[in-house]
C-alpha cells in the first residue's frame, strides 16, 4: 500500500513538474557553482595558506599560514598609508572609487537632463554619448595615453606648447596627484553613459502633470528640479551609485592600462595582481582580494543602512 502511494505521488503532475524544474535548473546551478561559488570559496581558502609557484601543482596540500598573509598585506608599504604624498593602495582605492562614482553620477545626470529635452539631432547626440561606454577599453585607454603622451608629440603637450602655455612637455600620467585625478576623470568619462541611460529612462516616466501643476503655482526651473525631479530620481540615483561603486572598487583594467598602477594610482585590484602574478605570492594576493571584499561589504552596508534609509524616510 505504501509502495503504491509512493508511486502515485512520484507520477503526480506536481511532482513531475518539480523534477522538470530541478532538471532545467541543474545546468545553471552547475555553472554558477563552477564559475562563482567554488572560486570564491577557493580564494578564501588560499588566503589562509602559503601558495606559490613551488607548490602550485599541489595546492591542496599547501601549508596552513593562518593570518600571516593578511598581516603581510597590512604591513606592506604599498598597502598602508605612508603620508600625504603616498596614500597607499587602501586609501587610494577609497578615494578613486568614491570620487569617480560621484563624478559619473553627476555627469550622467547632467547628460540625461540635456537629452530629455527635444532638440534637433537628439538621436545622434545620444549615440555619440554612448561611445565611451561601448568602445573597447583597450582602444580608448591607448587613445587617452596618446593624448596625454609626455613627449612633445602628445596632443595636449603639442597644443599647450603651440599656445605658449608651457615651454616643455609634461608627463601628465607620471605626475603623482595629477595621474590619480586623470584616471578618476577617465573613469567618469567612460561610464557616465550607463548612469545617463538609467536616469533618462526614469526621467521619461515622470508624469508631466507634476511640472504643469508646479508652473501654475509659480515654481521656477530650479524649484521644479529640486522638488519634483530629484525626489523622483532618488531610487535610481541610489541604485546607480551603489552599482558603480561596487564595479569601480573592483576595477583593474582602466588604471592598469593608463598608468600600470604607478605614480600614486595603485589600487587594491592592481596590488592583488602584483602580489599574485608578479611576485607569485598567491596567498598574499588572495588575502588582498579578501580585504577588498570586506571593505566593499562595509561600504555597502553603511550606504544601504544610512543613505538609503534616509531616502526612504523622506
Amino acid at each position: 500500500m505504501n509502495q503504491l502511494s509512493f508511486i502515485s505521488r512520484w507520477n503526480a503532475l506536481q511532482a513531475r513538474e518539480a523534477r522538470l524544474a530541478w532538471l532545467l535548473l541543474f545546468p545553471t546551478a552547475l555553472i554558477v557553482f563552477g564559475l562563482i561559488i567554488f572560486p570564491a570559496v577557493f580564494s578564501v581558502w588560499i588566503s589562509f595558506h602559503d601558495v606559490g609557484l613551488r607548490n602550485l601543482n599541489d595546492v591542496f596540500h599547501a601549508p596552513f599560514a593562518g593570518w600571516s598573509n593578511y598581516t603581510r598585506v597590512f604591513q606592506d608599504f604599498a598597502f598602508k598609508y605612508q603620508g600625504p604624498t603616498n596614500w597607499g593602495a587602501a586609501v587610494t582605492s577609497i578615494v578613486y572609487s568614491f570620487s569617480s562614482t560621484v563624478l559619473t553620477v553627476l555627469i550622467g545626470l547632467f547628460a540625461a537632463l540635456l537629452l530629455n529635452r527635444p532638440f534637433i539631432g537628439r538621436g545622434m547626440t545620444r549615440a555619440i554619448f554612448l561611445f565611451p561606454y561601448v568602445a573597447p577599453i583597450v582602444s580608448v585607454a591607448f587613445v587617452w595615453r596618446w593624448i596625454l603622451d609626455p613627449r612633445p608629440s602628445g596632443v595636449v603637450n603639442d597644443l599647450l606648447m603651440r599656445l605658449g602655455v608651457i615651454e616643455l612637455p609634461l608627463g601628465y600620467l607620471s605626475t603623482r596627484g595629477l595621474a590619480l585625478l586623470l584616471v578618476i576623470i577617465f573613469e567618469a568619462w567612460r561610464y557616465f553613459p550607463f548612469a545617463m541611460l538609467m536616469i533618462l529612462a526614469r526621467l521619461q516616466a515622470i508624469d508631466n502633470t507634476l511640472y504643469e501643476a508646479a508652473e501654475v503655482d509659480g515654481a521656477n526651473t530650479w524649484q521644479k528640479f529640486s522638488f519634483i525631479t530629484l525626489p523622483e530620481l532618488r531610487y535610481v540615483l541610489g541604485a546607480i551609485f551603489l552599482l558603480r561603486l561596487m564595479w569601480t572598487f573592483n576595477k583593474f583594467d582602466d588604471i592598469f592600462l593608463l598608468t600600470g598602477g604607478g605614480f600614486g594610482t595603485k589600487v587594491l585590484p592592481v596590488l592583488t595582481y602584483e602580489f599574485s602574478f608578479r611576485l607569485f605570492d598567491f596567498g598574499r594576493g588572495a588575502a588582498t582580494a579578501m580585504t577588498l571584499l570586506v571593505l566593499l561589504i562595509v561600504f555597502m552596508l553603511i550606504y544601504v543602512r544610512v543613505v538609503m534609509r534616509n531616502v526612504d524616510e523622506q
